[in-house]
């Protein structure tokens, strides 16, 4: 197939012996899973949990570290300093490193959660701060970003390998920006139309903004948000059209 494109989620969001989402469900369709690592959401069980369960699925692990904000769910931002981003990406890379090696896995990747994503899309610093936590840690991870952002560029800088990311669930605004999520406009809810958008950005490198321009961008990983009410018909559906129209999914890691 002359594409290929990874579809990852975010799993792992929830406490304890409750389990939120439809993780398990939806790790039959996704390729890899941004696990979280208690920050924004998530604890020791919770991580243990989706570890196993991505682990027996095949799915490519990775990271999905956020701000220290469990009551906002990591969304709102907070004024974080370079230091302060550099040593809470650390911590809980190796939160979640620890458990994917005590089930006998690897870790895969990093994709920053939330405000913290966002503003490492946009802050040089922050952005630099971020990657250089990842390489110190291993310089193999894969670190997950917007497409064209920040945190894409500091991520080849320092040396690593990139993804760049799309969404399928999100709208964007004409500088390649994902619509705030406060807007009406920035959930994409018509399986349909998601699906189209996906299959446009990965083949064509482009999607249509909120104001009708087009924008162009790299697609190597799709993002499908875990905690959507349509996240797993979402998931289902895309796995099954992206084949029909010439692309392969696969885990990021597993693609040259």
């Amino acid at each position: 197939m002359p594409f290929k494109v990874d579809l990852n989620c975010d799993m792992g969001e929830s406490f304890g012996a409750y389990q939120m989402g439809n993780d398990a469900e939806i790790l039959e369709f996704v390729s890899s899973a941004n696990i979280a690592c208690g920050f924004h959401a998530g604890d020791p069980s919770a991580m243990r949990r989706t570890v196993r369960l991505a682990l027996e699925k095949g799915v490519g692990i990775g990271a999905h570290p956020g701000t220290p904000d469990l009551v906002g769910f990591g969304r709102r931002t907070m004024a974080l300093s370079p230091e302060e981003a550099h040593d809470l990406v650390v911590y809980q890379i190796g939160a979640l490193d620890a458990f994917i090696r005590a089930e006998g896995g690897a870790m895969q990747h990093v994709k920053p959660h939330g405000a913290l994503y966002n503003m490492a899309a946009q802050d040089v610093r922050l952005s630099e701060a971020i990657a250089e936590a990842v390489y110190q840690v291993n310089p193999e991870l894969i670190l997950f970003g917007l497409s064209g952002s920040e945190l894409i560029r500091a991520g080849e800088k320092a040396g690593l390998r990139t993804a760049s990311e799309v969404f399928s669930d999100r709208t964007y605004g004409p500088d390649g920006s994902l619509t705030d999520r406060r807007q009406t406009n920035a959930l994409l809810t018509d399986p349909e139309e998601a699906i189209a958008q996906v299959v446009r950005m990965v083949k064509e490198g482009k999607v249509r903004a909120t104001d009708g321009t087009d924008v162009d961008l790299k697609a190597d990983t799709i993002c499908i948000h875990g905690d959507g009410v349509t996240a797993l018909d979402f998931a289902r559906r895309i796995s099954e059209q992206l084949p029909t129209e010439g692309v392969e999914v696969g885990a990021i890691g597993s693609f040259n």
